[in-house]
């Protein structure tokens, strides 16, 4: 990986230099635009809608359109003025209980590694946020725009996901919301019930993007020539009659997915392995006295 930022957490009177990471990455099929004709790509122009000009990249300037029409124009010198006062630092706010932040403000994750001499004060901090069970709300700059952000650990290492502010998340406004909707005992009693067959333990290795795979299975055979296998359709299920009758045919299916799951879970494994023969020790000589057997240490996390 490649930093994309350094800068300092600053904790207190503490500063811990970090670098800054990207934590994840779109996994995608990319495509070009291209003529249909001949696969040529296609190219854009930056033109002036005023002269008509094509504008160098090095002329191109960042405009503000007023509600009259008319363009504010701002340089890098306007950007380079404005008070960032956590361009470079990553300043710690206040410590809450990771239950009061709601997930629909985070954007982005990053990873922070400290340089050399900040790694003693980030393995404090990292532990000491750990041991509370808190994350940290702090505040950061990246890429000349200004964000809350929360520091969490994960894995040994912090992870800063940036936040939306406040008047970024839209309300939920819809109509439904104001109206009497009666909800039977029964309905909800089974729909709790669908919710106990579907639990487990997320591991989200069990996943996948069939999309994705389906899409690059034809690209693959494009290039060799082969003919593309589409894959075989899901028959539609009938639509139940009413509400408690899906309910209830989606639990028993729900149960039956369950058992069958584990059916080839466990006729996946085969045999125990045959433990090796212990080998026998060696008779002892007489008079030699028997060392005790030395404990091992567990090793720590």
């Amino acid at each position: 990986m490649r930093s994309i930022w350094k800068g300092a957490i600053s904790f207190g009177l503490v500063t811990i230099p970090v670098k800054l990471y990207s934590a994840t990455e779109q996994r995608d099929v990319a495509f070009h635009q291209v003529h249909r004709e001949d696969g040529g790509r296609i190219k854009y122009k930056r033109v002036c809608t005023v002269d008509g000009e094509e504008v160098p990249y090095s002329d191109i300037a960042k405009g503000y359109e007023l509600p009259s029409g008319e363009m504010v124009i701002l340089t890098d010198e306007d950007f380079a003025d404005l008070p960032l006062s956590s361009s470079r630092r990553i300043d710690v706010l206040q410590f809450v209980e990771r239950e009061e932040v709601d997930p629909i403000f985070f954007a982005k994750s990053y990873y922070l590694e400290p340089d050399a001499q900040g790694a003693k004060p980030y393995v404090l901090l990292r532990d000491a946020l750990e041991t509370s069970g808190q994350v940290a709300i702090v505040k950061v700059a990246l890429r000349q725009r200004e964000s809350l952000a929360t520091l969490r650990v994960r894995e040994g290492v912090f992870v800063l996901e940036t936040m939306l502010w406040p008047d970024e998340v839209r309300a939920p406004e819809f109509p439904f919301l104001e109206e009497d909707i009666e909800v039977r005992k029964q309905e909800l009693s089974m729909a709790t019930s669908l919710i106990e067959s579907m639990e487990g333990d997320f591991d989200p290795g069990e996943y996948k993007d069939a999309y994705r795979e389906a899409l690059q299975a034809v690209i693959d055979a494009k290039v060799e020539g082969r003919e593309v296998a589409r894959p075989a359709e899901e028959g539609e299920e009938e639509p139940a009659a009413d509400l408690l009758s899906a309910l209830r045919a989606s639990v028993e299916a729900a149960k039956k997915g369950r058992g069958e799951k584990a059916g080839k879970a466990a006729s996946g494994k085969g045999a125990p392995a045959k433990k090796p023969a212990a080998r026998k020790s060696a008779p002892s000589k007489p008079g030699a006295k028997k060392e005790p057997a030395k404990s091992r240490g567990r090793k720590s996390a």
